[in-house]
């Protein structure tokens, strides 16, 4: 694998770590800023709408710009979007930053994806891309315990001002290893861009990352008061246990990865249907610790499994637009961690128990079956139209050298 896709695993890194450390922060922001826990809670909303609205257009934007000089430009919007919430004076001033921050966020990723399977050849697309991801689950066993650690030894703005510096080292390693490529425009400007978004099986793809993700998010939004209130952890255990989920992340990420290349649909609906198990069985395995532990692994490998098959398959369906198709992706991931909590919100408040959220999560992750299964019939059904129309079947009894011709 080429050494640039550590510059992309750098970024990720980074960006994984603001994104998670906001939440653990939560109280100490509270405090020094002199509001409630709620209204700082609007924070992380601020990051995820930053998210949803900045992938498709920063990716549209710098469609006719190198990706290179893109990725670079993306991280310096990180870089000072992150400063400023160092520097914020009060509540507003840190909402916009945290906005800012999260503007990049998609359009990284999306952008980032692009480059990475360009790197490599075909057989190896989904393993590049997990390896990009790899920054992001590793973030969550190492980046996002030490930014807390430090915003609650230090103080919160030096978290961001040490995240800063993370998104400073991830510039100086996408100008050292990113190869220099020659912009490409679109060949339909932006409104072929947008075009290339229109298909069905694209809407399927986006559909199924919402259901699929919002599924984990609707466990993982509350998996604190389920391993608390339902398999008996104190509170201060709860740290390792979410690092533990870090660890089953990038396992399934370097594990779907892998498999992705080989059989990309069957890895996807393979971990969907993990991820279904794996939910139901949440009620069962919350009852002890041990049993709990094993449970909060087995969602990080179910759920992130499916991360490169989603991204590629979304990509492949949308080839014109690639990188506004990869960037619309990781709005769809930000929606379903809004969508997935709310959800999850309201099976705990409907008082069926701790473990609701889980069992809610797996009814969306039976839906992200059903749409993935409906984006298979609809592919199906394409493949053999294109396959008896009589164009097609004219021009495969060319001879060789006119068929290379008119091709």
């Amino acid at each position: 694998m080429p050494l640039a896709l550590l510059a992309l695993a750098v970024g990720a890194f980074g960006i994984g770590t603001t994104e998670f450390a906001m939440m653990g922060l939560l109280p100490d922001v509270a405090d020094d800023l002199h509001i409630s826990v709620p209204a700082a809670g609007h924070l992380v909303s601020a990051y995820a709408l930053g998210v949803v609205i900045g992938a498709p257009l920063l990716a549209a934007a710098t469609a006719r710009m190198s990706r290179r000089k893109v990725l670079i430009a993306l991280m310096g919007l990180f870089v000072a979007g992150n400063a400023l919430s160092a520097l914020a004076p009060d509540q507003n001033w840190l909402l916009a930053a945290r906005f800012l921050s999260g503007l990049p966020h998609g359009a990284f990723f999306g952008v980032g994806a692009v480059v990475a399977t360009g790197l490599v050849a075909p057989e190896r697309k989904a393993r590049s891309v997990s390896l990009m991801f790899l920054g992001l689950t590793v973030a969550n066993i190492a980046g996002v315990p030490a930014a807390t650690l430090v915003g609650q030894h230090l103080g919160w703005r030096a978290t961001f001002l040490g995240v800063s510096v993370i998104g400073v080292a991830a510039i100086a390693s996408l100008f050292l290893l990113i190869p220099r490529t020659p912009a490409q425009a679109p060949a339909g400007g932006l409104r072929g861009e947008l075009a290339a978004l229109r298909p069905l099986p694209v809407w399927l793809a986006l559909g199924t990352t919402v259901a699929g993700f919002g599924a984990l998010f609707s466990a993982y939004s509350y998996i604190t008061p389920m391993l608390t209130d339902a398999a008996g952890y104190t509170e201060g255990s709860v740290t390792l246990l979410l690092a533990l989920f870090g660890v089953g992340a990038t396992v399934g990420n370097l594990l779907g990865g892998r498999l992705a290349d080989h059989a990309m649909r069957r890895t996807l609906v393979g971990g969907l249907a993990s991820l279904v198990v794996v939910l139901a069985a949440f009620p069962v395995l919350m009852r002890t610790e041990w049993s709990a532990a094993v449970g909060v692994v087995l969602l990080g490998i179910a759920a992130f499994v499916t991360g490169s098959p989603l991204q590629l398959m979304v990509m492949e369906k949308a080839a014109a637009a690639p990188s506004l198709a990869s960037s619309a992706n990781q709005a769809a991931f930000n929606l379903a961690n809004a969508g997935g909590a709310w959800i999850g919100g309201l099976a705990l408040a409907a008082g069926f128990g701790a473990t609701a959220p889980a069992v809610a999560g797996a009814a969306l992750a039976v839906l992200g079956l059903g749409v993935a299964a409906a984006a298979y019939s609809v592919d199906r059904r394409r493949a053999a139209a294109v396959a008896g129309a009589p164009g097609r079947l004219v021009a495969t009894h060319l001879p060789a050298p006119v068929e290379h011709a008119h091709r």
